[in-house]
């Protein structure tokens, strides 16, 4: 579900491994990639989320760092290994290719973003539509674009009307958990919670202030959705 919340434990549970540690994870699963996002002003990688409010920008990664004296933001983002081997970036990079070049299905990627230190909130299911190379004012790096899927099940098939989605900024869903003390504002309870709006985007609502968004856990949610319905 869009915008659940995810302890690290629980999110590497979801995922059958023991550690997530690299941001870019290509068919880590069957199916699908996965990429972990951070928007914090600390962040190694500038990422952000684009005016339409369905479309990530997403930083590629550096060189490891196999020295002390090595700075990897000084050098140009990698394509290969030493070794001749397809980076992440370039296993991104030929997924976007084959995706212009043979129409085929743009990559799904699914995508969890680091809000607080050990809370991660689920953004979503994402096409691989693009990339680009772009200068940062030292180095070259790779700015993976990844719009938001109409799927958001990879099992069951569950689509979305993307004209009545807008992706909840980091910094909002940052305050929201501080300020609703990370529980349920209707019962309290700690888990199954995510991101919630109070007047659903559908209906007006925005995604974009913290006083449309609470934390509801999935009990509450299902019954704020019969009222609606």
């Amino acid at each position: 579900m869009i915008d659940q919340i995810y302890s690290y434990r629980e999110m590497c549970d979801l995922e059958n491994v023991q550690t997530l540690q690299r941001g870019m994870n290509f068919h880590m699963n069957p199916g699908y990639s996965v990429i972990l996002m951070s928007r914090r002003s600390n962040a190694p990688y500038s990422d952000k989320i684009s005016e339409d409010g369905i479309t990530i920008e997403y930083e590629g990664h550096d060189e490891p760092k196999i020295s002390y004296e090595m700075n990897p933001k000084t050098m140009d983002q990698p394509y290969k290994t030493k070794n001749g081997t397809l980076t992440q970036n370039g296993k991104f990079i030929e997924a976007v290719e084959k995706y212009k070049e043979r129409a085929v299905n743009p990559e799904i990627v699914k995508v969890y973003e680091k809000i607080l230190p050990g809370v991660w909130s689920l953004k979503g299911l994402f096409g691989l539509v693009d990339y680009r190379v772009q200068h940062d004012g030292q180095r070259n790096v790779y700015i993976f674009s990844l719009r938001l899927s109409e799927e958001q099940d990879i099992e069951t098939d569950i689509h979305i009307d993307l004209a009545h989605t807008r992706l909840i900024p980091s910094e909002v869903k940052k305050d929201v958990w501080k300020r609703d003390g990370g529980k349920c504002v209707i019962c309290g309870s700690v888990k199954n919670l995510h991101f919630d709006h109070d007047l659903p985007f559908s209906k007006g609502g925005t995604s974009l202030t913290a006083k449309n968004i609470r934390l509801l856990c999935a009990k509450c949610n299902l019954a704020k959705s019969d009222k609606i319905e």
